[in-house]
């Protein structure tokens, strides 16, 4: 069970060849007093998979979530346009990190990671921000981009896990799978 409502997380799952049911939850995603990048997103991953365990008690549960930090600001999806266009700002011409928390769960086994990459922009100017938005992309995507898209003709270089900023990243939820058990290449070839 993935417990996300992020698409591209059930297309990583499905890319890598592990078929999986999504089952969103809501949860309170309000960022606590002092709470860190690492912490936010660590403790989310995890709300998000034990909310799904009421329902899923017998699956292997995972959660994630991801946010863009630059210092101890916290980029999360834009909530409009203008919002969006002050993060590209920021980002703009810098690096920047990008964490994604991961919690699996099976049974009584809990497993949460977090996976931190470094992002660095080109300068992107102000009608390239403005026609960005148009795109529709930034929308739902934390720092208002999105790597896999229109968003990577920014970043000009990465340093760490390319499917981690997309959301999901693949070797350290393989990892966690094999943990719970699950031999994700049985699934691969069919077995």
């Amino acid at each position: 069970m993935l417990a996300s409502e992020s698409p591209r997380r059930a297309q990583i799952m499905e890319a890598i060849g592990v078929p999986c049911r999504v089952a969103p939850q809501k949860i309170d995603e309000s960022l606590r007093h002092g709470e860190s990048a690492k912490d936010y997103v660590e403790r989310l991953s995890r709300e998000k998979a034990e909310s799904a365990l009421g329902e899923f008690c017998q699956s292997v549960i995972i959660g994630a979530d991801t946010v863009v930090a630059i210092g101890d600001l916290i980029l999360e999806k834009p909530k409009d346009r203008f919002a969006a266009k002050e993060m590209l700002s920021l980002l703009s011409g810098r690096g920047h990190l990008v964490l994604t928390g991961l919690t699996v769960l099976y049974s009584s086994l809990v497993i949460t990671d977090v996976v931190t990459t470094e992002v660095f922009f080109r300068d992107i100017s102000k009608d390239e921000m403005e026609l960005y938005w148009e795109t529709g992309e930034p929308e739902d995507k934390a720092g208002g981009y999105g790597l896999q898209g229109i968003g990577g003709t920014f970043v000009t270089s990465i340093r760490g896990s390319y499917s981690g900023v997309m959301g999901l990243p693949v070797f350290e939820t393989e990892r966690a799978l094999k943990k719970a058990g699950i031999d994700t290449w049985r699934y691969r070839i069919g077995q």
